[in-house]
């Protein structure tokens, strides 16, 4: 059977999976009657809740006796390296930009990627259906993006669809007769190349995603990009620099059907297929057959720009709500996690029972301790640190900068400009996007972006949409100004009162509600003004046995404000922690005893 390999790549929300759904029903991937979830691909709990995609993953379909092998990725610029990684196992691209949103950020990360592999992408406008659809300034927007990334001429002679996701159709022509998605089935098989693999080698394949099954053990799956392989065949695992990792047999081969995973005795080069038998073999190592001495060249991802440190739960609550709270299980856990994701880099802390974690942004941090979170560990988490570096040639300081999109209503443009220019952000582009929007365009130091985007929904009723992307590293811009608001911090252990409660409420915005555990050193609120405050928020009402002249009045409280995990880590400044269990999340000091914090105060050793 003929093979195409293609990659569905966008910016978060334009409509992958949805896209993918609608692919998989059509090719009669699914039984008339079988019950398909929405956003099928999204198998991940958190991918659900969130309604992101964080996993790149495989899928398959049949069109005209071609199978075609589709990988969905991950739209969010901290889940680059998924991208990077399985652009190798692809032959083409299917661009995705929103009809309305346009070229965004991440559409510009992964197509610079996708061109400078070669691959002539197809580009296809999707949602038509919008009332606000702009598709001709899009075709436009999306030339000038690929002329820009330097693409040859074979590439920006790009075919076009215009499509919706949601309702099923895509077309060649804008008032085409939006039936279903033929069109674009039939486009890849002409544009698409075919695999041009030599399968008379002997065998050899690049792991690029990593995942471990209940019944399999590791199971590694990737393009076989020479020769054949079959079940039981004997093979060996090499590294990047030629060293040989360990041997053993194939001892399953699944291909992709639809959403399934089958069983097969053999593929050949050019097919992508899941293997198990192996326990060391990781990514992006070389799976080969016994005589080959060379690993398959494997492409480098961009290297992490942000850093925290987690830690053991050493609070008061410690060890209440969590099965896994030893700083062992939490060493092995975070090093098991750079053997699939290869954008996370995990390092011994200078810090006792610590650990230094490296990502692309909070996000993709935030989504690693929210899923070791529920998988029963207790830890407390530092600030986000951006990861600085020296200029080999001028001896110059350099940290990370990001290229921020901003889509904003014209009445909150002021503001945002303001801030922006207080983080030391440097305006490039202000322009009007349509509807009463105006679309900013900053070059920012990564440093400035912690703990902004919470100020910034607030600055624009929640109204505005802020886009990011890794752009480089510049010269180091100074110091920032970090958040102004000093914190109300517990200076006693127990159970907050109502009436306790009620008497704070004048001195800032609680986090927590009347009757939560609290413990010397908890930040139980943000004071009004710069400085902490101790506080007594477990109070309670004397009684006494002469009767009241009248009935005391009801005590209300405004609600707490509570924090997601993303808000909390981006919050808190270099003294304080996020304490993170699988039943709450609390933000503390990291000395929790006071006459300690004023002695490193003292010697100005915050932190």
């Amino acid at each position: 059977m003929d093979i195409r390999n293609i990659a569905i790549i966008a910016h978060v929300d334009h409509g992958k999976t949805t896209l993918v759904d609608e692919l998989l029903k059509q090719s009669g991937s699914f039984h008339e009657h079988q019950h398909v979830a929405e956003r099928a691909m999204d198998s991940n709990d958190l991918e659900r809740e969130r309604g992101i995609t964080i996993l790149a993953k495989c899928t398959s379909v049949v069109w005209k006796d071609t199978r075609i092998n589709i990988i969905d990725t991950p739209g969010h610029a901290d889940f680059g390296g998924e991208v990077e990684r399985i652009l190798s196992m692809v032959d083409g691209a299917v661009v995705l930009v929103d009809s309305a949103e346009g070229a965004l950020p991440q559409t510009k990360f992964v197509v610079g990627k996708a061109l400078a592999r070669g691959l002539r992408p197809i580009v296809v406008v999707n949602k038509i259906d919008r009332g606000d659809a702009r598709p001709d300034e899009v075709h436009n927007e999306i030339f000038d993006l690929f002329a820009a990334l330097g693409a040859n001429d074979a590439q920006l002679d790009f075919p076009m669809l215009y499509a919706s996701g949601r309702q099923g159709w895509a077309d060649v022509e804008l008032d085409g007769p939006r039936k279903d998605l033929a069109p674009m089935f039939d486009l890849i098989l002409k544009h698409v190349p075919a695999p041009a693999l030599d399968k008379d080698k002997p065998f050899a394949m690049t792991a690029t995603i990593l995942e471990n099954d209940n019944f399999l053990g590791r199971v590694l799956t990737g393009r076989v990009e020479q020769g054949r392989a079959r079940v039981n065949m004997p093979v060996k695992v090499l590294r990047a620099d030629g060293s040989v990792v360990e041997t053993g047999r194939l001892t399953k081969l699944l291909s992709f059907r639809g959403l399934e995973r089958v069983g097969v005795e053999e593929v050949e080069a050019g097919d992508i297929v899941a293997v198990a038998g192996l326990s060391e073999a990781t990514i992006p190592d070389t799976i080969a057959a016994p005589e080959v001495t060379e690993p398959l060249l494997a492409i480098p991802v961009d290297p992490p720009t942000l850093s925290m440190t987690f830690r053991l739960n050493d609070g008061p609550l410690g060890g209440r709500e969590g099965k896994k709270v030893t700083s062992r299980q939490i060493r092995d856990r975070l090093f098991k996690e750079t053997e699939s994701n290869i954008a996370i880099r995990v390092s011994e802390s200078p810090e006792s029972e610590a650990f230094e974690v490296a990502g692309r942004g909070e996000l993709q941090l935030g989504v690693l301790i929210e899923t070791m979170r529920r998988e029963g560990f207790e830890l407390t988490i530092g600030r986000p640190r951006v990861l600085f570096r020296t200029n080999e040639e001028t001896g110059e300081r350099e940290e990370p900068y990001e290229e921020v999109t901003i889509d904003v209503d014209e009445p909150y443009s002021g503001v945002v400009v303001e801030k922006m220019s207080l983080r030391k952000g440097q305006m490039q582009d202000m322009r009007p996007s349509g509807g009463d929007k105006v679309r900013l365009t900053f070059i920012i130091p990564s440093r400035g972006l912690i703990g902004y985007h919470g100020e910034f929904l607030t600055d624009t009723r929640g109204t505005g949409i802020m886009n990011r992307l890794f752009h480089g590293y510049q010269p180091y811009a100074g110091s920032i100004e970090g958040r102004r608001n000093g914190s109300l911090i517990s200076a006693e252990d127990g159970n907050t009162t109502t009436y306790s409660l009620f008497s704070l409420q004048d001195r800032g915005t609680l986090f927590v509600d009347a009757g939560e555990k609290v413990y010397v050193g908890m930040i139980i609120g943000e004071h009004s003004r710069e400085n902490d405050l101790e506080v007594n928020g477990v109070r309670e009402k004397k009684l006494t046995n002469m009767r009241a002249s009248g009935k005391d009045d009801a005590l209300f409280l405004t609600p707490p404000r509570r924090m997601s995990l993303e808000q909390a880590i981006a919050y808190i400044e270099d003294d304080e922690l996020v304490e993170v269990t699988p039943s709450a999340i609390r933000l503390r000091k990291r000395y929790l005893d006071p006459n300690e914090r004023k002695k490193r105060e003292r010697s100005g050793d915050k932190a």
